[in-house]
């Protein structure tokens, strides 16, 4: 395993962050292909044992007993020094803006039922799970810069924004004197690549970390013609995001595979191995042990600058999907435009 600075933080984190969406009681979140603790735990175990020291959880995920697991697992497997934790929080409720809860309040109390779920003092990395239209963000970055003058998390994170959404936000702290983000969490893969057009530059002129999400693009980034799952079958989300660009994805993903083939090894490795040139640690959702070791064995491979180009030169531009998407709609409504262009949103 190699490691390497988490933006302009002092965290240490391995190349590979484990995602943690696919532990947690199925019965309690929307996904009904989540691992229970116990084969959770033997999937955290068997990353811990192979040099992965970064995990990446949400309360959002299965009502919080992915939080939960995770933490029994870290507790008993190893020290909490050597691990770095993030977790992720949603924007208020209408029930709770109705109710008169703040933002500084709300992040608070999501924070420390975080902290409880995961039997820890404090996290890591505390991360915006995506962009709140109905909250200022003065409120936003205040409340989080109290959690870190608090010590209940080191540094904070953002996911699903836009590139200018992160410059404000950065901007304002560094105005007040607030914590800035130090990671963005987006969607980015070898068959999605829309983060190259604004936010990979900006997070290379300002040492941000690129931790993206959906790596594997679901699963159709590591898996042969024919070749299925639960959740590939299952997960209505991720067919909404990758099935309507299916045909144009499809020569990608052949080329991925003739590369594993001329390098003999598997797909996953490929992929990840072409996303560890762009980013500083990508996140990878494992429920097997062989998820765990294709992403490990991912960073020891070394594609040459003409298979790099080759995977790349047939990629076309992407409409926005799942939250990004929404977050056009929204930013459209916050900025009084009603349409956006010619846009089809999906």
């Amino acid at each position: 395993m190699e490691y390497i600075k988490l933006g302009n933080s002092d965290l240490n984190v391995s190349r590979i962050c484990m995602g943690c969406m696919g532990f947690g009681d199925p019965g309690r979140g929307q996904h009904s292909w989540t691992l229970d603790e116990e084969h959770s735990r033997e999937i955290i175990k068997h990353g811990l044992e192979l040099g992965v020291n970064f995990y990446d959880t949400a309360i959002a995920y299965q009502n919080g007993t992915s939080e939960q697991y995770l933490g029994r697992a870290v507790g008993d497997f190893a020290k909490r020094e050597d691990v770095v934790i993030a977790t992720k929080f949603l924007p208020r409720t209408n029930e709770e803006i109705a109710a008169g809860i703040s933002a500084q309040q709300h992040i608070e109390n999501m924070l420390n039922k975080s902290l409880e779920n995961l039997g820890m003092e404090y996290v890591d990395l505390y991360i915006y799970h995506m962009w709140d239209y109905q909250t200022p963000l003065y409120d936003i970055m205040e409340g989080l810069n109290r959690m870190v003058k608090a010590g209940k998390t080191r540094y904070i994170g953002i996911s699903n924004c836009f590139a200018w959404q992160l410059a404000k936000a950065n901007a304002l702290a560094e105005k007040e004197g607030f914590a800035k983000f130090v990671s963005i969490q987006g969607h980015y893969n070898l068959i999605f690549r829309e983060e190259e057009r604004e936010m990979s530059a900006l997070c290379y002129e300002n040492n941000i970390a690129m931790t993206p999400y959906s790596a594997l693009a679901s699963g159709r980034l590591s898996r042969r013609p024919g070749e299925t799952s639960k959740r590939l079958e299952e997960d209505s989300y991720a067919k909404g995001k990758y099935d309507n660009a299916a045909t144009q994805d499809e020569m990608i993903l052949r080329r991925v595979e003739e590369l594993a083939d001329k390098h003999g090894v598997t797909m996953t490795e490929i992929s990840l191995a072409w996303l560890l040139t762009k980013v500083t640690s990508p996140v990878v959702g494992a429920t097997k042990f062989h998820h765990v070791d294709g992403a490990v064995s991912a960073v020891n491979l070394k594609l040459t600058e003409e298979e790099t180009s080759y995977l790349e030169e047939c990629y076309v531009p992407h409409w926005l999907v799942g939250v990004m998407a929404q977050n056009t709609v929204s930013a459209a409504k916050e900025n009084h435009v009603w349409s956006v262009g010619d846009q089809k949103i999906k």
